[in-house]
Parts: C-alpha cells; structure tokens; sequence
C-alpha cells in the first residue's frame, strides 16, 4: 500500500516539506492509544536470533534507521515502533543553525536517490539533550559535527561540546566529517587531522566512569590509499568501529534531469560503492572492527550483501523513504531466513 498509494500522493509535495509533514503525523497518530501496539505488530520482528551484541551494546535487530532523518531527536521513539533496532540522531552541533538555503532536497525518482544540501540544519545539541533525557528504552545513536561557522583550526573543540552535551543520553557516538554539505568538512578526513580529533574524544571517553563506543562516518568517495589510513587510524586510536558510508559527491550514471543539484547523492545509485568500502574495510583489516553498512539498501537483497561483505549492522534512510517501513520487516525477515 505504501509505495502503490502513499508514496505518489507524498512525492508531489515538496520534499522537506512532506518531511516535516509525515513526522507531524506520525508523532500525533502514535498519541492515539494503541496506535504504537498497531504498528509495531505490522512492522516489527521478534525473534531472539535477530539480536547483536556489537561495540558491547545489545541491538535487538541489525536494522537502523542512518543519521539526518531524525536530527533534533524529536521522533526516535515513535520511529522505533516502526521495527528499527536503533535510531541514530543528528547530525547534531553545539550551537544551532538553520543550514544552507532552500530549496536543498531532491528527490531523484527515476533513479531512486536523493540529493541534500541539508547543511546541518538542526536546533542545537541542548534541546536535543532535552528530548533526549525522556528517553526509556530506545537504543540511540548520536551524530555529531561542528557548526559552519567553526573553522577547521577549532573543530575539535565543537565535538568535544557536543560529546559532553550527549554522553549521558546516548548508547554510542559517531564521528561526521563525512558530510559534503558544510564547506571544508572533508578536510578533517586526512590523517593527521583525523587522529588529533579522535584522539581528543577517546582521551576524554577515557575518563569517564563508562565509556562510550565512539564510531567514525566515512565518505564513499575515498581512494583505497585512504582507506587503508582510515583502517590504521581505527587502529591507532581504538574507536569501536565505522559506518560506511556518508553520501556521494559522484554523479554517475544518473539519468533524473536534476541530477547536477549540489549537494550529496544518496539512494540505489550508491548501493554498489558503499558495499565495496565495507568488504575492503572488512577484509584488509581482517574483520579487526564492526562496520555499520549503509547506503543504497532499498530491498532485503541490498542488506544482506552488506553484512555478507562484513557488515554487522545496517542502516537505512533513502531506501527507508522510497521502501516504506515494510521494507525494516522484509529485511529482519530474510536475515531469519539466511541464518546470519
């Protein structure tokens, strides 16, 4: 029913809007008693085999929901009813910020993708803390990055804020300098810049009573030489682990007559390059992290050929948007079905 009949009537509203639109729904629906019971015996997989222990955390299912649909953790809860077995919330940044000018969200229909310029719009992790804190039993991952306005020199001090903001109100942490959307971002992805934040956050995690895992997001766009660095400093820094991937900067093979828009591709267009990263990942390492696969996975078929090229958890948005929530359902169910 979702993609025959809500889909098309969703897709011929602006996309940022009908975004804000279906969350406004969902949020009052499940507010409706027995709404939550309703969809989560829809939509939701019980099955012991289907639960993780990964970075010694406990997933319930190996399903996900990737950082930037939920940014202000302003819906985790009525998200998870839907069949995830986490949500992971941000990009989050100290301060708030509106992001870049609209119009920054396209869909790409004829090839299943989206492109956003989003630019971490989002409303501060202090408010985000503030939802947080009501937070019961949803395992929650936190996103965080720096503010525009902060210049690379600065960085480290900007997730340093928004770490200590969070830490008592997420189960894991990750690290965006992946994202294409804020000017010079990418920068931090070379070595040394990298080690010194990482560094910094697994010094204070260090310090406290229960440390945190502390994750990388990584950009498809690097070389195999960067790769291969970004598996060194996993090792050199200890964090637990890397999700692969962020979105794309690349165009090809695009045939939506806006595919040139600014801004990062995400969808089926990506599905081939994210599982690439995650086997190089996982086989030149020799499998020494977990590896959250993301990017690309619109059918069961896309999960399951990320985990079998190494990795442990998965995380869906674009296929999440262009699937529907059955799409969570189809791919717990065939894990079940393959044994994994």
């Amino acid at each position: 029913m979702y993609k025959s009949l809500i889909r098309p009537a969703l897709f011929k509203f602006d996309p940022e809007e009908i975004h804000y639109f279906t969350f406004s729904f969902l949020r009052k629906f499940c507010k409706i008693p027995g709404a939550t019971s309703f969809l989560q015996s829809k939509f939701e997989v019980k099955d012991p085999r289907l639960e993780r222990e990964v970075f010694g955390l406990k997933f319930k299912n190996p399903v996900g929901l990737a950082a930037g649909f939920d940014k202000d953790a302003k819906l985790y809860r009525e998200l998870s009813s839907l069949g995830f077995g986490f949500i992971e919330i941000g990009t989050v940044t100290p301060k708030p910020q509106p992001g870049n000018e609209k119009k920054r969200l396209f869909r790409l229909k004829e090839d299943s993708a989206i492109i956003n310029r989003m630019g971490f719009n989002n409303e501060g992790v202090e408010a985000t803390v503030a939802r947080l804190k009501k937070n019961k039993n949803v395992l929650v991952g936190g996103n965080i990055g720096k503010n525009k306005i902060t210049p690379n020199d600065n960085a480290v001090d900007d997730y340093v804020y928004s770490f200590n903001a969070l830490f008592d109100h997420v189960n894991y942490f990750v690290v965006n300098v992946s994202s294409p959307n804020t000017p010079n971002l990418r920068e931090l992805q070379d070595k040394e810049p990298l080690k010194k934040l990482l560094n910094t956050l697994q010094k204070l995690n260090s310090e406290k009573a229960d440390p945190k895992p502390i994750l990388l997001k990584i950009a498809p766009d690097l070389t195999d030489e960067q790769l291969l660095d970004i598996i060194e400093i996993v090792k050199e820094t200890g964090i637990a682990g890397v999700i692969a991937t962020n979105t794309t900067i690349s165009r090809e093979g695009l045939n939506s007559d806006n595919k040139n828009e600014m801004g990062g591709l995400s969808g089926k267009p990506l599905t081939k390059r994210s599982t690439e990263v995650i086997r190089f990942l996982s086989e030149k390492s020799g499998k020494a992290f977990p590896i959250i696969g993301v990017g690309g996975i619109h059918t069961a078929e896309d999960a399951i050929e990320k985990m079998e090229a190494g990795a442990s958890l998965i995380q869906l948005y674009t296929g999440f948007i262009y699937e529907g929530p059955a799409l969570i359902k189809s791919i717990n169910e065939k894990i079940l079905e393959k044994g994994l």
